[in-house]
């Protein structure tokens, strides 16, 4: 009796994360959202068109993007921050990150690995499926922290692991932000620096995204790689739950 009602609080609750995952779809299909999704002027544009609830929309919007994957969070940042400014794109991506991140981490806890298995690849589990397991926070946090990595497929996976919630969400509170900084800050244009530091970023951010788009690929193989290499603790001596 237990297991049947269990399975049916399962079925239930992945039913409504579809119809919720459907719903989310046909809104973003029917304003229009995906015709202007690459453009961070054409989602700055969207954006503004919910005015007086610009705010609102671009939380949800933020929101969305981990839960409703792909949706690139890095870009409608930029967007946030030419409509918004730095600090309020910033703040407001940041919190809808760490609250979606929460969210695909509970729901993969709580749903199994067949909720898990409808967004991961194989490809992605044979990658990173027994690294996470092993080394967990490091790994976690360094996912978190470098553009190489899918983070929000991470979020999902790390949820069929033992680390606990709390761990889990300090490792997103001090992992993720930083690149959402830079995001916001690209698109906000408003940083009170000379016009030679301003050229300095800007030539250090073009050579950081050549590197990214050029070896992103093998940077990421090599951490995987190294983590992979270094002697795995046992199972007794792993760091306990928060």
């Amino acid at each position: 009796m237990n297991g049947n009602h269990w399975q049916w609080k399962r079925t239930a609750a992945w039913t409504a994360v579809l119809l919720l995952f459907l719903f989310l779809c046909w809104g973003l299909w029917a304003t229009g959202f995906f015709q202007v999704v690459n453009s961070p002027q054409g989602m700055q544009d969207y954006i503004q068109q919910f005015a007086p609830y610009s705010h609102a929309v671009f939380f949800l919007l933020q929101l969305i993007s981990v839960i409703v994957a792909p949706i690139p969070s890095n870009l409608t940042t930029v967007a946030g921050g030419l409509l918004f400014g730095c600090w309020t794109s910033f703040l407001i991506t940041t919190a809808a990150v760490i609250l979606g991140s929460a969210i695909v981490f509970q729901l993969s806890r709580n749903l199994g690995q067949s909720f898990a298995q409808r967004f991961i690849s194989g490809k992605s589990w044979d990658r990173y499926g027994e690294i996470i397991r092993r080394k967990r926070d490091v790994f976690l946090f360094l996912a978190f922290l470098f553009p190489f990595f899918p983070d929000d497929l991470l979020c999902i996976m790390a949820g069929l692991t033992d680390v606990s919630f709390r761990r889990f969400l300090l490792l997103v509170i001090l992992g993720r932000p930083w690149g959402l900084l830079v995001s916001a800050a690209v698109g906000s244009s408003v940083v009170t620096i000379p016009w030679w530091g301003m050229a300095l970023l800007g030539l250090g951010g073009l050579v950081l995204f050549l590197v990214a788009l050029r070896y992103g690929e093998h940077i990421e193989s090599a951490i995987i790689h190294r983590l992979q290499r270094s002697k795995s603790p046992k199972t007794a001596d792993d760091p306990q739950p928060l």
